[in-house]
């Protein structure tokens, strides 16, 4: 299986596996999932200039896994899960739509969206 992997895709793998080992607090989780979410978005943006669906389908994916991840992750007891819930929802929606139909507006937002939530949870 490897021998058709991408050797960057697997190594960027391999990190995310390792850093998750060594996780010792469930928010620095969320950090990564919100990393990997950034990460994704901004992927999909640069291969969509380029004639790679490919690429871009898989930076989708990748950034859709890290979201249902945090989806799963919401502790539905808590104050901030409705509003979490909504966030995560709206933006599964936003990539899941631009499967069918890209649009580079509003994922680039969704990625400020993101970029600017692990901002705020790196500085709390």
């Amino acid at each position: 299986m490897l021998a058709f992997t991408d050797p960057r895709e697997a190594y960027r793998r391999s990190e995310i596996e390792a850093r998750i080992q060594g996780i010792g607090d469930p928010g620095d989780l969320v950090r990564i999932c919100i990393e990997q979410v950034v990460g994704g978005l901004g992927l999909a943006l640069i291969t969509n200039k380029r004639p790679d669906p490919a690429a871009r389908s898989k930076a989708l994916s990748r950034a859709l896994s890290a979201l249902i991840a945090l989806e799963m992750g919401v502790d539905q007891s808590a104050p901030l899960a409705p509003a979490l819930m909504q966030l995560y929802g709206a933006a599964k929606r936003t990539i899941l739509d631009s499967v069918i139909s890209f649009d580079s507006e509003m994922l680039g937002r969704v990625r400020a969206d993101f970029i600017e939530i692990g901002r705020t949870l790196k500085n709390a």
